[in-house]
């Protein structure tokens, strides 16, 4: 049910969605929010388990093959909880016992049908976001866009570090709305992240995975907060994917998500650079990328063994 070798735009992810639901009934849809332009950003739930864990993609636009590796997981561990089958060597009822796992897949619906093509070219969107795009002319238009269309950095607009976060990237050029790391006006101003953060309160997740491209790297730490298990569990992930641990740049260390998630709740956050290359990576490394993943994925919703 899950294409892998179309891009993901935010319609397919919507009917692949549907799609699942309707096979799996014991899947829940729900939207947590529609965009400016009115698409809306959708979360799935699977499993009834006391630990709750929270995955999201796409926050950037040109991530979207983040989008297609959550929808993959979702199909495989549904598929093998029906068929009493396992997945990554576990089996899928075990896991759905011990865990319950909300899923937004594609965060910035909005700006990935920009980079895929699904807004097209003439439509009052697509005019809107080449404007932004020519106050930028050194990032590529769309295959550098990463934000949603109305120019802002989805992955900025977290309150954790948010004012040093504008500080930096007016520093460097980012002052206005455009295709990435402009901050907006104020933190949690866009529809998708006050959705996405609010959500996260209402689920009050053990733990959150959000996906990125690339670099074949997992981020696991925001400033100096200690946060029990966080490190033995980025270990294991390490081990698992043969991603890299790695402390990000101070410059681009800010606002996000997993930031504002370790702040808020002192719990484990983890940002994953899937894949390598240059944004938009391409379907051809889907097949890796995933393979890479599966494990994490699996892993983040059990936790260690006590």
């Amino acid at each position: 049910m899950v294409p892998t070798d179309l891009p993901m735009t935010s319609a397919l992810c919507e009917n692949t969605i549907r799609e699942l639901a309707g096979t799996y009934p014991f899947l829940e849809v729900q939207a947590i929010t529609t965009t400016a332009y009115g698409r809306p950003v959708l979360s799935l739930r699977l499993g009834q388990g006391e630990r709750r864990v929270l995955y999201s993609a796409a926050h950037h636009a040109n991530e979207w093959i983040t989008t297609t590796l959550l929808l993959q997981f979702v199909q495989d561990l549904a598929q093998a909880y029906q068929q009493e089958g396992a997945l990554y060597g576990v089996p899928a009822r075990n896991i759905l016992n011990a865990a319950t796992i909300y899923l937004v897949p594609m965060v910035n619906p909005d700006g990935v049908d920009l980079v895929t093509g699904a807004v097209e070219l003439g439509t009052l969107e697509y005019e809107a976001a080449r404007r932004l795009a020519d106050n930028y002319p050194q990032i590529p238009f769309p295959d550098g866009w990463k934000a949603n269309l109305l120019g802002v950095d989805l992955n900025l607009q977290y309150p954790a570090g948010w004012l040093e976060a504008r500080e930096i990237k007016f520093s460097q050029g980012f002052t206005h709305p455009g295709p990435r790391d402009y901050v907006g006006r104020a933190p949690r101003n866009q529809r998708e992240s006050i959705a996405l953060s609010s959500f996260t309160q209402a689920v009050d997740p053990a733990l959150v995975l959000a996906y990125h491209t690339q670099g074949q790297v997992i981020y696991w730490q925001f400033r100096d907060y200690e946060v029990p298990g966080a490190l033995e569990l980025a270990q294991e992930f390490a081990r698992l994917s043969g991603y890299a641990l790695e402390q990000p740049a101070y410059a681009s260390s800010l606002a996000g998500y997993k930031d504002w998630f370790i702040q808020s709740f002192l719990r484990p956050g983890y940002t994953i650079e899937a894949g390598l290359g240059t944004n938009p990576l391409p379907l051809s490394q889907f097949d890796q990328i995933y393979g890479d993943n599966l494990g994490i994925l699996v892993t983040a919703a059990l936790g260690l063994p006590e």
